[in-house]
């Protein structure tokens, strides 16, 4: 679950987060009350909302996961939102996302002048030790270019292993979490339609970034 958080961590359409918000309470075709508790919960900048599982691999949870998915793609729907269970990150991608979150907070973009340069540094893709090295030392510079390519204003692949001589170029008019290397194609939904209700279930913990631009829970 924490490399899908990440994902949707890094994307700046997604304004607030929770975990396991809301309950799901419905009767099934014997009459039986029947419950589910989603993972995540993410808010979105246009007002639309995201309730997702993350499971360990697609089949976790066997029939009575399958079946509340299909209950909860049908309450999202009615309440405008949706509903995916996201399945796990490839390791690659899994892993440069764990590392460039450790740089997500603002401390790492430097001075004022130190992140202007960084980006004048990578405006063409370059390998990323020319690129820092070109703008000063690089226990300076270094935490400046993951902390922008954390925040998108730099872009460099992340299915491939962040090394020395990645690739790194400008990150402008390309957003963080989309695309290809970014998982986030894997957040999109598409809703369903029918009937059940959403009771809330008082358990979920709101995360805030780190940037002290990302807070709000479900409303």
């Amino acid at each position: 679950m924490r490399a899908q958080l990440m994902v949707l961590d890094r994307d700046p359409e997604v304004v607030g987060l929770a975990g396991r918000p809301v309950r799901l309470l419905w009767r099934d075709a014997r009459g039986q009350v029947r419950s589910w508790v989603p993972q995540l919960f993410a808010r979105h900048r246009d007002g639309t909302a995201l309730l997702a599982d993350c499971p360990s691999h697609p089949e976790a949870g066997g029939e009575r996961a399958q079946r509340a998915a299909t209950v909860l793609e049908a309450a999202c729907a009615q309440a405008g939102w949706s509903y995916r269970r996201l399945e796990p990150l490839e390791k690659t991608l899994s892993a440069n996302l764990k590392w460039l979150a450790g740089y997500r907070h603002p401390r790492n973009a430097g001075r004022p002048r130190l992140a202007a340069a960084v980006r004048e540094a990578f405006a063409q893709p370059r390998p990323l030790n020319e690129g820092a090295a070109a703008v000063g030392d690089p226990i300076e510079v270094l935490p400046a270019v993951f902390h922008a390519l954390w925040h998108g204003h730099l872009t460099t692949p992340l299915d491939v292993p962040l090394n020395e001589r990645v690739l790194v170029g400008s990150g402008e008019g390309r957003r963080p979490g989309t695309g290809t290397g970014t998982g986030t194609e894997s957040l999109t939904s598409s809703s369903a339609s029918a009937g059940a209700h959403l009771a809330a279930d008082g358990a979920g913990d709101v995360a805030s970034r780190t940037d002290g631009h990302h807070r709000g829970g479900v409303r």
